[in-house]
């Protein structure tokens, strides 16, 4: 029995963006409300509340306006997959296709790291992405899961994230 086809949001961005964090897709919550990281456990927001100094409890319109005066963008790696549930390891074998990154990369050329939230962005970044982008030459870091099913206490998490984004 074929798992369900979810699909990822457009990107959150502007053309200002210096980096880029990728997820892998988003979960059952977010794509139910329609927004990113939208599980009331996950950690990204309060992370990137903390870092950029805004509020995470913010209506999401504002921490959206919020993310992109710091200069950074947001998206998934993936646009479309099979997936039962909301675990990146519930990703059919075979059903990944790629977000069209060789338009991104044209039309945000001042991106200058791509931090990746979790495992799952990475492997299939490198699987899916890199091979059509042999030029790019942007520094790439994976950080640990936002995700609550990613059981690292949540002042680790923000130490590894304030590390990378906030040199």
């Amino acid at each position: 029995m074929a798992s369900p086809l979810v699909r990822s949001f457009p990107p959150i961005t502007s053309p200002q963006a210096n980096t880029l964090i990728l997820g892998s897709m988003p979960g059952n919550a977010s794509l139910e409300a329609n927004q990113y990281y939208a599980h009331p456990r996950n950690a990204f927001w309060p992370i990137l509340g903390h870092l950029y100094q805004f509020d995470p409890s913010m209506p999401y319109d504002k921490r959206v306006a919020a993310i992109q005066a710091a200069k950074v963008a947001i998206w998934d790696v993936l646009a479309q997959c099979e997936r039962t549930g909301s675990l990146d390891s519930a990703i059919q074998e075979g059903s990944r296709v790629s977000n069209d990154f060789v338009t991104f990369f044209a039309q945000h050329p001042h991106i200058q790291l791509i931090a990746f939230n979790g495992a799952e962005a990475e492997k299939s970044f490198e699987r899916f992405v890199l091979p059509k982008l042999s030029h790019l030459q942007t520094n790439r870091v994976r950080l640990p899961s936002t995700s609550p099913a990613h059981t690292m206490a949540r002042d680790k998490k923000l130490h590894a994230w304030q590390t990378a984004l906030l040199p």
